[in-house]
């Protein structure tokens, strides 16, 4: 079972999954989609069909804009925007009041594991790839790749991260096309601009199985 407080206001058609947690003064608009074990902070706010992944953090006062897809595991700090108004106007040109169907929203979409940074804002359409980090106050205009560390207004790559979400060193003094990172240990590739997960050393019991 999850938990709803009392005071947040989810939708009789938003789908938790289980385990999932609704803190106070959030609200989940109708058809959202959370799996299972995800955690929706004081005041947040996830806006119509929204998907989200499982155990998936959403702190105080965040906002995820439909139609915003989340994978798992995602972290999405407080006070964080997901956009989705590429040109955003209160008014039609002729002066009447904007409704749903004078414009086409857009979404921000996140890839399992990464992570935005509090009152960073992320401006639809985007894509974060997996594993990056958006530093707190960053505004992300263009796609980010995956173990990518951002930061500034625009957004820029300054480093690469890892699965743990520290920064990865690059061995050699600078040299290296190999990264690692040094809480795990994690061995990272660069190539074309993009970091990959390197490939694991031959065990000793695989390289005496190996034939010529």
């Amino acid at each position: 079972m999850g938990f709803i407080a009392e005071t947040a206001d989810v939708s009789e058609r938003a789908r938790l999954g289980e385990g999932t947690k609704i803190w106070h003064l959030a609200q989940v608009r109708e058809d959202a989609v959370l799996g299972a074990d995800c955690i929706v902070g004081r005041g947040a706010y996830v806006g119509t069909g929204v998907r989200i992944g499982d155990n998936t953090k959403i702190q105080n006062y965040a906002l995820v804009y439909e139609p915003a897809e989340l994978g798992r595991g995602v972290f999405i700090g407080p006070a964080a925007v997901l956009t989705n108004d590429t040109y955003p106007r209160s008014i039609n040109p002729d002066g009447t009041l904007k409704s749903a169907h004078d414009w086409t929203p857009v979404g921000v979409t996140i890839a399992e594991g990464a992570s935005v940074g509090a009152r960073a804002v992320c401006v639809a359409p985007v894509r974060i790839g997996r594993w990056a980090t958006i530093a707190a106050g960053a505004v992300v205009t263009k796609d980010v790749p995956d173990f990518a560390l951002m930061a500034g207004v625009p957004a820029r790559r300054i480093g690469w991260v890892g699965k743990s979400g520290h920064p990865l060193r690059q061995e050699d003094g600078g040299q290296s096309d190999r990264w690692l990172c040094p809480e795990s240990g994690d061995a990272y590739t660069e190539e074309n601009g993009l970091l990959r997960e390197a490939a694991a050393e031959p065990t000793a019991s695989t390289e005496e199985g190996r034939t010529e």
